[in-house]
């Protein structure tokens, strides 16, 4: 038995590749202050990558804007204004990128 699904080791549905988030191809930056006391964040949306390769973006966004940041339901999520920073090195990352919202 699996210890996290509870279900038989060659039934086991933890291990199995998590589907990669469907876009269209265009990455979308936009920021956002709703649910946050009024803290802008930049949000990172349509990227076509699994979980652990946008945990890696995420974490070069990171150090690029300076920033913290996290990954939800995959969107990487950037603490502050730094939509510039962002579609900057997407762009030269070989994204096609677009501003969003404003």
């Amino acid at each position: 038995m699996c210890p996290t699904c509870r279900q038989p080791i060659g039934q086991c549905v933890c291990n199995t590749a998590r589907p990669v988030h469907a876009g269209d191809g265009i990455v979308r930056v936009s920021r956002e202050t709703k649910g946050r006391k009024g803290k802008g964040v930049t949000l990172v949306k349509g990227l076509a990558v699994d979980d652990a390769e946008l945990v890696q973006i995420a974490k070069q966004l990171k150090v690029v804007c300076g920033s913290g940041g996290t990954v939800k339901d995959g969107v990487i999520e950037i603490q502050g204004d730094h939509c510039d920073l962002v579609i900057g090195h997407l762009q030269k990352a070989g994204c096609t990128v677009k501003r969003a919202g404003g």
